[in-house]
């Protein structure tokens, strides 16, 4: 009952001066509280987007591991590439030397290259479980036999399938190889001096061989030679010397090193380090501390500037990388089989 009676006989409304909503039963006022399915729907409305979110979550936690999974599957030769630090190393063993090497040796060949001029030793790194290796140039240039060895021991004998002597790159592919264990390559784009890194290589035949340091300088130009004033090098440096380029002669500033570049010359921009480089390290990784390729080892300083034999020639501490950045850009050339 809304009304009350005075005594007077006159009652008094208990909305006198408010605005009154028109009673009409069929639409009663809504209720003060919100209805009962109402949570419901709120839970409804959340739900896709919490599910998006576990997704891209779950997303980014495998998106490292997603081009390795598809080269399984499918079995094509997919190069397992990162563009951002893929964690290839166990979180047990992050940021540690040994890490790295037990997480990357096994993507880490030997190659033994014949030619006429003799033989040389370097190293490759696998960048697809179906045996395709990159190595520099002139660690293979005029090879007439080409042998690679895995860590496991395992021989295999490749070919040359590409090759640019501008960048000091090489793309050579395993004869009947299947299930290696293929290097994931990183981004050199986000290097910073100071950054410690790891080499993996076969320094005079060592196969396996593990060095650690860190990036002493970045777009270092270093000039070497091509194919051609490889082979004047070779020359100068005497014959049964090889073709390992870790001793070949390169310019730097103006000034040359290990002998005399020739005429015909490249000069790219390089990755330089402390880690120990020695004859046999060409072709190999430089590796972040995530295990990811950030470098083809390609050039180091030898303080003999005319040595006579490999002995003579040792890490002083000055070496040098292709960025792996530059590798990926010039990998499609290479698998068309480029000669430049």
């Amino acid at each position: 009952m809304t009304e009350s009676f005075h005594r007077s006989g006159e009652y008094e409304n208990p909305y006198e001066g408010q605005q009154q909503a028109p009673v009409n039963p069929e639409w009663p006022p809504p209720p003060a509280y919100a209805p009962a399915h109402a949570p419901h729907s709120k839970k409804r409305g959340r739900g896709p987007f919490a599910l998006i979110a576990a997704v891209a979550i779950v997303a980014a936690a495998i998106g490292g591991g997603t081009a390795y999974g598809i080269q399984e599957l499918t079995g094509n030769d997919t190069v397992a590439s990162s563009s951002t630090s893929t964690a290839v190393v166990p979180s047990s063993q992050k940021g540690t030397v040994a890490g790295v090497a037990k997480a990357v040796s096994p993507s880490i060949v030997e190659i033994s290259a014949d030619s006429n001029a003799g033989s040389s030793t370097g190293s490759g790194v696998i960048i697809t479980s179906g045996g395709e290796i990159i190595t520099n140039n002139h660690v293979v240039a005029g090879a007439s036999q080409i042998k690679a060895t895995t860590s496991d021991g395992k021989s295999y004998t490749a070919k040359v399938v590409g090759t640019d002597s501008k960048k000091d790159l090489a793309l050579i592919k395993l004869e009947n190889a299947s299930g290696l264990k293929a290097a994931t390559l990183g981004d050199s784009a986000g290097l910073q001096v100071g950054d410690q890194v790891v080499a993996i290589g076969s320094p005079e035949g060592l196969s396996g061989t593990v060095t650690s340091g860190i990036i002493s300088a970045l777009d270092r130009d270093v000039t070497v030679p091509t194919e051609q004033g490889q082979d004047q090098g070779q020359q100068q440096w005497g014959q049964g010397q090889g073709q390992d380029g870790d001793q070949w002669p390169f310019e730097f500033g103006g000034r040359q090193f290990n002998g005399d570049t020739g005429s015909d010359t490249t000069t790219y921009k390089a990755l330089q380090t402390d880690a120990s480089l020695n004859p046999g390290n060409s072709g190999g990784a430089l590796i972040d501390m995530n295990g990811n390729i950030i470098g083809i080892n390609s050039a180091m300083y030898s303080p003999t500037s005319q040595a006579s034999s490999s002995s003579d020639a040792g890490s002083v501490g000055l070496g040098f990388a292709i960025p792996i950045n530059t590798v990926k850009a010039d990998l499609a050339k290479l698998r068309a089989g480029s000669t430049d």
